[in-house]
């Protein structure tokens, strides 16, 4: 089955569909949020969404899902097999993230969780994670209750570790699409401060591709009064750390997106001791893999002619980690999807949205290959919807996304948190409404088949 194939039913007709399914979302909204509080309440960091996984779970199984536990981990599949006709994904992650929340609301996180190291964090659901696994859930149950108005396979995907990148990845190399019927479409969305009610397309490329670079720079250690019997490698660092920003500025056409961001630097551990070695973080965000692997090569040489200056003993240690491919949408079906939200929610309130810097690993489920699947790739579509009050997000100063992001709780900022009736109305609106845009109506499949 094509997703041509799949596009013979009218917008206008998806549209009555999905305003019949969706006429009574204000009175599950309670419900809902009460789902959402207690998820925003007791988040988990990533590859630790133990309680997470288990409330997906749950509430697939009571509504008659088909459920699978632990893939690529923690990761919870759901299916509905109704008849003939398409397979469907809808993708929520559902981790965390290592920062101790500032909201001040009756239901904010207090949770701290263990890490690699063995000391505490603070953990917070700083990026609207669980308002995407509760909208899920919601489109999941209304799905099933409303049976009799689509049919196909509806393939619900709550993904663990989309903050360190290992999640998709993890569920493609636990065969998801060998284990599971391989879906003809996968469906995606994030929670942004857009205002509340908005939806943000972009038939392009959306998110941006990341990865992150560690820099192990070796000197020679000594005590801090006779510095010149030493190799410094915190002085080694520091310049390094000042000649990387002109990558962006001297290396790249001021016209080519990109970033580069030192996450952390660590060095030492007491006042009066010159350490072996300093380690550097570094976050690098592209629009492009020639780019990204200009940039890569930059830090390389950059960091290899720090150590002969410095007369490092050895040369540095260069790594990358939690790679993040671009999204890109396919046009024809996100224009499909947009003109069914626009329709929907009205057109005030489907706005375009430019390329972002930040990065989703959503996209590696239309990536084929080795661990994942064979074929060609899987298509799929990923938009944004609005988390921020109106009255919030019209004062800020500004007239875009852009010039107000300043003004306004952000994701991955400790103040982040979607306001919740309206986000998640829109939230389930759009994710359902996106849904019945390619699963059809009951006898269509076999009459255009």
């Amino acid at each position: 089955m094509t997703i041509q194939s799949l596009t013979d039913e009218s917008v206008d007709v998806v549209v009555q569909r999905a305003t019949h399914i969706l006429s009574d979302i204000d009175h599950r909204l309670p419900s809902l949020g009460k789902v959402y509080r207690d998820l925003h309440r007791n988040p988990e960091l990533s590859m630790q969404e133990h309680k997470t996984a288990g409330i997906v779970a749950q509430h697939l199984r009571d509504s008659g899902y088909e459920v699978t536990e632990g893939v690529g981990k923690t990761g919870v599949v759901g299916l509905l097999r109704n008849g003939e006709g398409p397979v469907i994904m809808l993708r929520s992650d559902m981790d965390a993230l290592p920062i101790k929340e500032s909201t001040g609301l009756d239901y904010a996180s207090e949770v701290f969780e263990t890490i690699k190291d063995g000391s505490k964090v603070p953990v917070m659901h700083a990026c609207g994670h669980d308002m995407h696994i509760a909208c899920l859930i919601a489109t999941a149950e209304i799905l099933a209750n409303k049976s009799e108005e689509w049919q196909g396979t509806a393939f619900i995907c709550a993904q663990p570790a989309e903050e360190t990148g290992q999640g998709a990845e993890a569920m493609l190399n636990d065969g998801l699409f060998k284990r599971f019927p391989r879906p003809d479409l996968c469906l995606g969305q994030h929670v942004m401060p857009l205002a509340a009610g908005t939806v943000g397309h972009n038939a392009g490329v959306i998110m941006s591709a990341s990865v992150n670079v560690d820099v192990r720079l070796f000197g020679k250690g000594g005590h801090g009064s006779v510095p010149q019997v030493a190799i410094d490698p915190v002085i080694m660092a520091s310049s390094l750390i000042m000649n990387l920003q002109t990558i962006r500025s001297r290396e790249l056409a001021g016209d080519v997106p990109a970033v580069i961001t030192i996450g952390f630097v660590n060095a030492g551990l007491k006042h009066n001791v010159i350490p072996d070695e300093a380690h550097i973080g570094i976050n690098i965000r592209t629009q492009s893999t020639n780019v990204q692997e200009q940039i890569i090569s930059a830090i390389r040489r950059m960091a290899e002619a720090e150590a002969h200056a410095f007369r490092a003993p050895k040369m540095p240690d260069i790594t990358t980690s939690s790679k993040f491919p671009i999204t890109s949408n396919s046009e024809p079906i996100d224009q499909r999807i947009r003109a069914v939200h626009k329709s929907l929610l009205g057109s005030d309130n489907i706005i375009e949205v430019p390329t972002m810097m930040g990065s989703e690993d959503f996209s590696q489920y239309g990536l084929p290959g080795r661990h994942h699947y064979g074929g060609e790739p899987v298509p799929y579509c990923f938009w944004l919807f609005g988390g921020i009050s109106r009255e919030h997000y019209n004062d800020a100063p500004g007239n875009s996304l852009m010039a107000k992001l300043p003004y306004l709780p952000s994701n991955h900022q400790p103040n982040f948190a979607p306001d919740p009736e309206p986000t998640l109305r829109v939230g389930v609106y759009a994710l359902t409404s996106a849904a019945l845009a390619y699963l059809p109506s009951v006898g269509l499949v076999d009459k255009t088949a």
